[in-house]
């Protein structure tokens, strides 16, 4: 197609952004019940996301985005290389895309009705294809870097559980190499891993987990907190013992540590969120001897703190990493640091104006932090942070 979307529909395309505003959560979420008439296509897509709405609004959000900013698609770079990565771990293939475009263009008639002109499908038609061929582009890049390293592999590979680890009352770490004994790609430190479970008995289930070790040729470990209604966490704190067979595509992902840090480096997480922090700790401890380094996590109560002894050999073994730990409630009246991690606790005791800093946790953590971050003046192009869940593409706004 075109190396560029023809002016008519550049104005088009602008002008249905109102619209969108308010019926794109109606179209995205009309788009995926179209979609997922086809069991193939389905088997595609995380459910559980389906099932809470996560993946239609941040769809719609993603889709109005790309309206509002037409005329200046660079501003969605980061957007495009997010989807870009989500689609490498979920292995989504270049035929799967002309389904995704029959969807959207029926459910937009759909929820459009009479509003739905040949000229608005004709414009949207071109903006979606002009956007696929952008994410085929990069797709394709990616899975050629990764086959040119040793161990790379796309698509599903089966993988076995070779070790599990109780780290909390509520986390259990697992680590995972390829059932056919070569080798894997090794990934950047904050990166992670999708899983499928059909091989397990839990056919349709999939999951992102961060990789909470450094980079190996050899394995990966994901350390996974029991959410009581989390299908896939249950499964594997239950019934995932050594032996047990789960399929993974290659590591993916836009969160990670820089490989050549330029400046301190603040690690902050709440919860499982530290998970891509140990693995960023561990290649800082490994190569980075010269960044100064701050690892600040918060989590509700000693029972509920993993790895935490793994941390602290990882700073001493680095020697210049500063750790501190926030407890919601803590047992006796010897913790230091009892309460939540605020802005202000932060710019006293870390370099924040000089920092990158590093971000994993809950949605609600990640709305406070990000936010006030960059409202007190850390540049936003140095707060990097990774979702649980679906990107809320208005999460700074």
């Amino acid at each position: 197609m075109a190396g560029t979307l023809s002016p008519q529909t550049i104005a088009v395309v602008k002008a249905t952004a109102p619209v969108l505003a308010v019926h794109g959560a109606a179209i995205t979420q009309t788009m995926y019940l179209k979609l997922f008439e086809n069991p193939q296509i389905a088997a595609l897509f995380n459910q559980a996301n389906q099932k809470n709405g996560t993946q239609v609004n941040a769809l719609a959000a993603a889709i109005l985005a790309y309206a509002r900013n037409i005329e200046n698609l660079g501003a969605l770079a980061p957007a495009v290389e997010r989807i870009a990565q989500k689609h490498i771990g979920y292995a989504i293939q270049s035929d799967h895309y002309p389904y995704v475009a029959n969807a959207l263009l029926a459910a937009i008639t759909e929820v459009l009705g009479e509003g739905a002109t040949p000229d608005i499908l004709s414009a949207w038609g071109e903006a979606y294809w002009f956007l696929a061929d952008i994410l085929k582009g990069r797709e394709a890049a990616i899975r050629s870097d990764i086959m040119d390293i040793e161990g790379g592999w796309t698509d599903w590979r089966r993988f076995v559980v070779t070790d599990r680890r109780r780290e909390s009352d509520i986390i259990t770490s697992f680590v995972l190499k390829p059932e056919d004994g070569g080798k894997v790609v090794p990934h950047k430190s904050g990166q992670y891993l999708t899983l499928r479970f059909d091989e397990a008995d839990l056919p349709g289930a999939k999951r992102n987990y961060s990789i909470s070790s450094g980079p190996s040729a050899d394995f990966y470990r994901i350390t996974v907190k029991r959410e009581p209604k989390g299908e896939a966490s249950v499964f594997l704190h239950d019934h995932a013992e050594v032996g047990t067979v789960i399929e993974c595509t290659p590591p993916a992902g836009d969160f990670f540590l820089s490989y050549k840090p330029a400046r301190p480096v603040i690690l902050l997480s709440g919860g499982v969120g530290l998970t891509p922090m140990v693995s960023m700790l561990e290649t800082i401890a490994a190569r980075h001897l010269d960044v100064p380094t701050y690892y600040v996590h918060g989590t509700t109560s000693r029972s509920t703190h993993a790895l935490d002894a793994e941390v602290r050999e990882l700073a001493l073994r680095h020697g210049a990493t500063n750790v501190t730990t926030f407890y919601d409630t803590v047992d006796d009246a010897s913790s230091e640091h009892c309460g939540f991690i605020t802005i202000d606790w932060l710019a006293a005791n870390t370099p924040l104006a000089d920092a990158d800093v590093y971000l994993c946790g809950p949605r609600p953590f990640l709305h406070f932090f990000v936010r006030g971050l960059i409202s007190a003046g850390v540049p936003s192009d140095r707060v990097h942070y990774e979702f649980f869940g679906p990107a809320d593409e208005a999460l700074v706004a």
